[in-house]
């Protein structure tokens, strides 16, 4: 098994060495790494605004006059979360975020409802991703929207195939449209802030306001349910936390240098998008996002509207590839705990977890399924599991400065602290306000995964108790063997099987299945006529059978062998012929595999399968 443990992975390497993993030339930098794992982050906020303007837009016009308090509120939360992280960054460097914070710090149960949080955070992110980015595609050409469930396969399968390759590919391949929506979104904005007036208003024109025109007072109720909505932006900043076993040495370094970054561009982001609101005076309308009446009012109706309306787009729908770099390191953290299959911490060439990519896309794809492509059926149910998450390690990390308690920790303690009061009362208000809105899924299947989780590892448990795992075994000691050999005619395989066979055991005996149909038995007089002539030297057994059973007879014969004469270790030796080609196996009738099913399930014999290569 290939588990990367702490002294794998050195903060720094000295002048003139090479690096100890020869793997690295497959692992992130700080920009790949910002490529491959914040593209959520940045998409959100192609939603994030709206999301505030939506709430607020409950209090008409007056109520929109927050969304700047709001927007400062929710960007000062990214710089705690930002802060906090690097923390966590630097005292977990084996990645795994909430999940390595709370194991330490706040028990077995309190890691696993952060894992569950994070894993179905991430699961519902490449679903929300793919359905938002095909919904954007759409909206642009009305004819594909019958197609739309078909689309979302397709570009699912694309992001699963990229990151098959490695997650430095799948960095490569995304630094482009990262870099095209980004340097879009800041040209906006400096555009915007030279504009004291809208340039165009056309995206809007024709289209019914959402403005409430009764409202005139607004609530603390209501800039909370703003504020909750609003921190749908900030799903993807634990990403990078999660996956520091992806970068580069020094890995803390380049994983703190690209969470700041994350943080920086990202806020900067929200912040002029929400200063253009304002100054813009936008009121959002059913059928057209915030952000492209943004591009429209400060750009105009013309190219450059469509470029940023593409870009967004695109990053919507590639914004699933940070659930790609984020849960199969999570599953290889719980595999390494014996709470998840430990085929999960296996690694394939190029660093890939590829059982935690396919299993990723494959429940990606039965989600999208399941919602028909549809965007709206899944958002409510996208915000939640990221902030449970973001509250357990926000209060893990107040307990590992207290017991740590080294230079700053008060300090330290207490920015972890406020973070944690401010995103428990964001998952409590978001869980609330969309409980009837799909949010009640979420409440059932939170737990579920814990017990799923605890089962996996009871089980392992029991595995290790009777394999005696920590402790020291017998002596090995040799024992009389009896080779078995399932025999049915006279071949090159029945000679190569009872020499391996000759080869394992002191005793060796080819048995063969006979039935009562007349057929049947002069089928069998004729073998054994044939096996005398031969004469190999080995006993041939008959095993009668009233019905037309194969393994079932078999694994009585090994039985009673084994009963007949204790001590002796008893193996069956499967011939198969392995064909020449892939396609051919089609050709196979598949008796050793019925043999080995019925001795494995009802006999402790050893089980051998013999492959003899047709050449």
């Amino acid at each position: 098994m290939s588990v990367l443990t702490p002294t794998e992975q050195p903060d720094a390497v000295p002048a003139g060495e090479e690096p100890p993993d020869a793997g690295e030339r497959h692992r992130l930098t700080a920009v790949t790494g910002l490529a491959a794992l914040s593209l959520d982050a940045m998409a959100s906020v192609a939603y994030g605004p709206e999301a505030i303007v939506l709430v607020l837009a409950a209090a008409g016009a007056r109520g929109l006059g927050f969304t700047m308090p709001v927007t400062l509120a929710i960007a000062g939360l990214l710089a705690v979360l930002v802060a906090s992280y690097r923390q966590v960054i630097a005292a977990f460097p084996d990645g795994g975020g909430s999940y390595a914070v709370a194991k330490r710090h706040l028990g077995a149960r309190t890691s696993l409802v952060a894992a569950a949080s994070l894993v179905l955070d991430y699961v519902l992110n490449v679903a929300v991703a793919v359905t938002a980015g095909v919904a954007a595609l759409t909206s642009a050409f009305p004819s594909l929207y019958d197609d739309r469930l078909w689309l979302c396969l397709a570009v699912l399968a694309l992001i699963t195939g990229v990151n098959l390759r490695g997650i430095v590919e799948s960095a490569r391949a995304f630094i482009v449209p990262t870099a095209v929506f980004v340097g879009s979104i800041v040209v906006l904005i400096t555009v915007g802030l030279f504009r004291s007036h809208p340039v165009s208003t056309v995206t809007a024109a024709g289209h019914a306001s959402v403005l409430s025109d009764n409202a005139s007072t607004v609530g603390a109720l209501l800039l909370l349910k703003a504020f909750a909505s609003g921190c749908a932006a900030l799903t993807g900043v634990e990403a990078i936390a999660n996956a520091v076993p992806s970068f580069r040495v020094p890995r803390v370094r380049r994983a703190q240098r690209a969470e700041v970054a994350l943080g920086a561009v990202l806020g900067l982001m929200l912040i002029g998008l929400s200063v253009l609101i304002g100054r813009f005076h936008l009121q959002p309308v059913e059928g057209v996002t915030v952000l492209a009446q943004l591009a429209d009012a400060s750009l105009g109706h013309n190219w450059a509207f469509y470029v940023i309306q593409f870009a967004t787009m695109t990053l919507l729908a590639l914004s699933a590839n940070t659930s790609f770099g984020g849960l199969p390191v999570l599953l290889k953290l719980l595999a390494r705990d014996n709470y998840a299959p430990h085929v999960f911490a296996l690694k394939a060439d190029r660093q890939v977890h590829r059982h935690g990519v396919l299993a990723l896309a494959l429940v990606s794809a039965v989600l999208l399924v399941f919602s028909g492509g549809d965007t709206n059926t899944l958002v409510p149910l996208f915000a939640i599991g990221v902030f449970v998450g973001f509250t357990i390690a926000q209060v893990g990390m107040v307990r590992h400065w207290r017991l740590e308690r080294g230079r700053g920790w008060r300090g330290k303690a207490l920015l972890n602290g406020f973070g944690a009061l401010l995103t428990g009362v964001a998952t409590v208000v978001v869980t609330a306000s969309k409980f009837t809105e799909g949010a009640w899924l979420i409440v059932i299947a939170l737990p579920a995964l814990v017990v799923a989780f605890e089962t996996v590892h009871r089980a392992y448990g029991r595995i290790g108790e009777r394999l005696g795992l920590g402790r020291v075994p017998e002596t090995p000691h040799r024992e009389r063997s009896l080779v078995v050999v399932p025999v049915s005619s006279l071949s090159r395989l029945t000679s190569e099987a009872l020499t391996a066979a000759a080869s394992l055991g002191d005793e060796v005996r080819a048995v063969t299945v006979c039935y009562s149909d007349p057929e049947d038995r002069a089928q069998t007089h004729a073998f054994e006529r044939s096996w005398t002539e031969w004469d190999p030297g080995v006993e041939l057994v008959r095993l009668a059978c009233e019905r037309r059973g194969l393994g079932r007879p078999i694994a009585a014969y090994v039985r009673e062998a084994a009963a007949v004469a204790p001590g002796t270790r008893v193996t069956v030796l499967i011939p198969e012929a392995e064909p020449e080609r892939l396609w051919q196996r089609l050709l196979q009738n598949q008796r050793g595999a019925v043999v080995a099913h019925a001795v494995r399930r009802e006999t402790d014999a050893v089980i051998c399968r013999l492959r003899f290569r047709l050449l």
